[in-house]
């Protein structure tokens, strides 16, 4: 569990509390129910890492999206909604070199635009002779994007490094030593889910 979920869950447990006092039980019951939700959204399970030459996926969601990003990268587009787990980890094990925030829009952030468009964080990971990105974009509902590590720290492949609140999408760029393993429409799984093989 996220630590942010069990303090949402607190307050508004005690706003409902609070309205039931002074009004009736059950102009309180709403607030409840945000209150467990929360408690469900914020949920981070604890995930088997695979082992080997591989990159996990960084996020929870659905595939939207396998282009060629640049003459030598594709970009894997992972849709996360209100009930996917929105804690991110990272896809292979290395030294962050780079962390880079670019303010932008709130597109829904299933839409191609988004990529481009959106608020979102840049996070570049090397390490075994290769190099990963992958961004944490804001959604239309999504305005928070949190992040624990600094460059230069060292991070495990499918560690949790971050998450993004109520919404999102993440994008993970891969160079040509890489093998896409994931298709378009396929559910990942942040930290268990081989997106590529190194060829």
């Amino acid at each position: 569990m996220v630590r942010d979920g069990i303090y949402y869950a607190i307050g508004l447990t005690v706003g409902g509390l609070i309205v039931s006092f002074f009004t009736s039980p059950a102009w309180g019951f709403p607030l409840y129910v945000v209150a467990a939700f929360c408690l469900y959204f914020f949920r981070d399970p604890d995930r088997a890492i695979p082992a080997g030459p591989v990159a996990v996926s960084p996020a929870d969601g659905k595939v939207v999206a396998i282009r060629p990003d640049q003459p030598d990268s594709t970009r894997v587009s992972i849709f996360l909604n209100i009930f996917d787990v929105h804690v991110n980890r990272s896809p292979i094990e290395g030294k962050i070199s780079e962390v880079r925030y670019q303010p932008g829009h709130f597109l829904v952030a299933s839409k191609e635009q988004a990529s481009a468009q959106n608020e979102q964080n840049l996070v570049t990971v090397e390490g075994e002779g290769t190099r990963v990105t992958f961004s944490q974009i804001a959604g239309l509902i999504a305005r928070r994007i949190v992040f624990y590590k600094h460059p230069g720290d060292d991070v495990k492949k499918g560690e949790r490094v971050g998450l993004i609140k109520f919404g999102s999408r993440v994008d993970i760029f891969l160079g040509p030593e890489w093998e896409i393993t994931v298709k378009e429409g396929q559910h990942v799984s942040a930290g268990s889910t081989v997106v590529a093989r190194r060829r």
